[in-house]
């Protein structure tokens, strides 16, 4: 597996494919272990890493995964097969927004996708949250350029900020659910329900 791993790490380098980060997916995995986490669905597959990863920490995890991008849907399957993950690992090859998962419930859901639909992105999936589920979000300092906004020249990566920002007050601001930001990697998001006081803390 640690094999499989790094040729990913590197094919990512490579080819400038961004994927989660250590820190990031060693928390998650973390949190898997600790809570006893089945189903899991991800919002971003790209290369399947974040993925493949989460499912080591379980043998009893499954995972569904959307990506939207052909060639990194073929890779990502690639990868899953030669990790020997092709039976719990779905991949779904559509635009999340796009995708009907009626009857599904996950514990926990991971928003790694298009970062200016994060919101669209909560707001559709919290529907297939089980009681006690989370769901995680990637990427909430985006590369430290939250913080320092006005050095961004780009309009395009601006915009983008503003609305990573907007997605952040909705989390603060979202009644229904307790959010606690955790300062590791490029910025993590753990939500779950007010009334689901039994979630673990994993501080």
């Amino acid at each position: 597996m640690d094999e499989i791993i790094n040729d990913m790490e590197r094919f990512a380098e490579a080819n400038n494919v961004p994927i989660i980060e250590h820190d990031s997916i060693e928390f998650i995995i973390k949190y898997i272990k600790m809570s006893n986490v089945k189903k899991i669905l991800e919002l971003g597959t790209a290369i399947g890493y974040s993925a493949i990863m989460m499912a080591t920490a379980s043998d009893d995890v499954e995972i569904t995964t959307i990506e939207r991008d052909e060639k990194k849907y073929r890779e990502a399957v690639k990868n899953v097969n030669r990790a020997g993950f092709d039976k719990r690992i779905e991949i779904v090859y559509n635009d999340a927004l796009d995708v009907n998962l009626a009857g599904h419930k996950y514990d926990l859901i991971f928003i790694d996708a298009a970062k200016g639909q994060y919101i669209k992105f909560f707001e559709k999936f919290e529907n297939y949250l089980n009681p006690g589920g989370v769901i995680i979000t990637d990427n909430l300092k985006f590369h430290g350029l939250v913080k320092n906004k006005d050095q961004i020249e780009s309009r395009n990566v601006r915009g983008l900020v503003t609305k990573i920002e907007k997605y952040i007050d909705f989390l603060k601001e979202n009644e229904a659910y307790i959010t606690k930001f955790y300062d590791i990697g490029d910025g993590l998001s753990v939500s779950f329900r007010k009334n689901d006081e039994n979630v673990q803390n994993i501080d």
